[in-house]
Formats: structure tokens, C-alpha cells, sequence
């Protein structure tokens, strides 16, 4: 029987706190070509305005003085980051956490750029997503060192163990927002370029804004089990954009 990818106390902690900081993954080759394809994309995206950005409350808005610009479904423009999601590495990793049959929800890249990169509001994931069973797992790759300054993750641990409502914003450019987060427990996840974490679609997270020298790249892979339901109520079927990444046979 082959090894797991983690250990059982890495296991526990996922589920005891609702994220798991995994550390380097990519090798250097690797990452080279990634951060390539990733800066062509939204180059294109600038160009057709293809991008959204959700640091502001109007996301197509030109002039925003702050961006945290989003593309959605990178895996359908790029064939690099469409042979990510099948990385046996990541999916390993993924099985011990969420079971052996795993889809795609969808993934997501999320640029900083520097100087003017804004926040990620604290938010459960699912507060949008709205799926069921609520057990989606994330994992959240970035491409350049990450530290608290320039967006590293922010995760409130044991907050994935119930979900919280969120309310149409009225303070913030945020699309939805929470009240009453105790910020004290907030940990910050900085990670090197290549580098890994997972958290469960219920856990409390946030990125502070960028106002570094350096831009912070990332790329988020959502992954959930077969016969997941959406905001409809009916389960996802597998095909081009939720594609079947891994099944017990």
C-alpha cells in the first residue's frame, strides 16, 4: 500500500482548524513556466477585460485605485494550469482530506499587483458558493513568496466547523460581509513561491492589501465530491468544467 501523502496528525489538524499549510511544492522549472502563462493570461485579460476585480464593489470599474483582479477558469484558457489540476502531487494530498472520488468545482487565479493590490474581505467561501454538502476542499498555490504584507492568507482556526451569514455590504467593497470576527485569532499562512496550503469552503479567510514593491500571484483549485449541489439544488455533472480528477474504481 502506497504511503499518504500526509500524516494522520496533518489529517487531524485540517479537520480540528479547517486549513493546512503544506509548504514548496512546485519545482523551479516548474514555477518559471507557470509564472509565465499566468502573466500572459492576464495580459489578454487587460486586453478583452476578461478579468474581474473584487476589491471593489463595481467590479468592471476602470478606475479603481485599488485590484485584486480574478479569472475564473484559467483551466479552461491555459492547458498549463489545466494539467495542474490533474498534479498527482496535489491530488494525493486532496484524497486524504476529501476522499477518494474528486471533482472540479472550478479554480480561480488572484493577482495582487504591487503598490495597489487590494484585500480579500473575511468570508466563508460557501457564504457565495452555497453548496451542499459543505465539505469543498481549496487549494491555494501562489507563485511568489507570500508574507502578511503582500496578501498572505489570514484563516481563523476551528471557523470551518459552522457557517456564519453573510449580509449584502453596506461598509465595505465588499460584495457580502460578517460581523463580529475575533481578528486575535487570526493566523497569518506565508508560504515561498510554490508553495501550497488547503482550507476547507466554511473556514474564516482574508488577504490583506498589497501595498509591497513585490506583486503577489495566485491560484486557487476548488475541489468537491460527486453529487455536490450548487445554488440550484442539483447535483453537478461531470464534464469540461467540472471534470472527474480522481475515482475509486
Amino acid at each position: 500500500m502506497p504511503t499518504p501523502a500526509l500524516t494522520q496528525d496533518q489529517i487531524d489538524s485540517f479537520h480540528r482548524d479547517g486549513y493546512l499549510s503544506y509548504g514548496a511544492l512546485l519545482k523551479p522549472e516548474e514555477l518559471e513556466t507557470l509564472r509565465a502563462e499566468y502573466d500572459a493570461e492576464f495580459r489578454k485579460a487587460a486586453e478583452t477585460g476578461d478579468s474581474r476585480n473584487l476589491a471593489d464593489n463595481k467590479p468592471d470599474r476602470a478606475d479603481a485605485k485599488t485590484r485584486m483582479l480574478q479569472i475564473m477558469q484559467m483551466c479552461e484558457r491555459n492547458i498549463h494550469f489545466r494539467k495542474l489540476l490533474y498534479d498527482t502531487r496535489i491530488l494525493d494530498i486532496v484524497q486524504c482530506l476529501l476522499g477518494p472520488n474528486i471533482m472540479l468545482f472550478h479554480d480561480q487565479a488572484l493577482f495582487k499587483p504591487a503598490h495597489t493590490g487590494g484585500a480579500v474581505f473575511w468570508h466563508q467561501d460557501n457564504g457565495y458558493w452555497k453548496c451542499a454538502p459543505a465539505n469543498l476542499v481549496s487549494c491555494w498555490m501562489t507563485l511568489d513568496d507570500v508574507v502578511l504584507e503582500n496578501g498572505a492568507m489570514q484563516v481563523i482556526p476551528g471557523s470551518h466547523l459552522k457557517p456564519v451569514h453573510h449580509a449584502t455590504s453596506q461598509a465595505t467593497d465588499a460584495l457580502l460581509e460578517i460581523n463580529g470576527i475575533d481578528l486575535a485569532q487570526a493566523k497569518a499562512v506565508e508560504l515561498p513561491a510554490g508553495g501550497i496550503m488547503f482550507h476547507h469552503c466554511q473556514t474564516l479567510h482574508y488577504t490583506a492589501p498589497n501595498t509591497t514593491p513585490r506583486q503577489r500571484r495566485a491560484f486557487a483549485i476548488h475541489y468537491m465530491t460527486p453529487g455536490t449541489t450548487g445554488r440550484n439544488g442539483e447535483a453537478m455533472k461531470v464534464d469540461f468544467k467540472h471534470p472527474m480528477l480522481r475515482a475509486c474504481v
